[in-house]
């Protein structure tokens, strides 16, 4: 049987990302918007004068002394909770949904994508997650791992090489008879 692997192309894997990160906003938005207004509403109740608590920000003079020692603390304390949180819960998103027996993010999902060893088959969750964390690789060198998608071979991305990954088009093997995988849904 003469099959081949279907891959993914670059502007469809970046809708697909593009769609993850818009979901991923909104559950950010909801999670930590509660805490945001809390610690805002904190830091200005901590003030000395309560008259300063809605105008400080308005007048720049004033804002020295929302500004105190112990809430900057506050506020940096926030924000790196924040960030490990939003971290975790996006390493968790990807890692999960790739490594699930659907093989894609709802992103994917909706664009028939799917992320596969070389085979075509599951990925396993500690190889999903390496290709995750690559992905932080891909973007520091100016974004060149993710354009290397549409110059390689395979349509792979550089974190795609790291964990030994491709991404496929949902009808991921092609050959003169079929054009889906006959054992998919097991």
């Amino acid at each position: 049987m003469n099959e081949e692997l279907k891959y993914a192309g670059f502007w469809k894997r970046f809708l697909a990302h593009i769609i993850d990160q818009i979901l991923l906003g909104i559950a950010g938005l909801v999670l930590f918007l509660p805490v945001l207004l809390f610690t805002g509403i904190f830091i200005l109740s901590d003030t000395e004068s309560s008259e300063y608590r809605f105008s400080a920000l308005s007048v720049p003079g004033e804002i020295t002394e929302i500004f105190t020692e112990s809430n900057v603390i506050a506020i940096i304390f926030v924000s790196l909770i924040l960030g490990f949180l939003s971290l975790l819960i996006s390493w968790l998103y990807y890692a999960l949904f790739e490594s699930s027996s659907r093989q894609a993010t709802p992103g994917k999902m909706i664009l028939n994508l799917k992320v596969a060893d070389f085979n075509g088959d599951k990925v396993p969750f500690g190889k999903a997650t390496g290709r995750y964390f690559g992905k932080i690789i891909s973007g520091l060198i100016f974004n060149i791992g993710y354009i290397m998608v549409a110059f390689t071979e395979k349509k792979q991305a550089l974190h795609d090489m790291i964990a030994g990954c491709i991404v496929l088009e949902e009808n991921y093997f092609v050959n003169d008879k079929t054009s889906q995988r006959e054992d998919y849904e097991t």
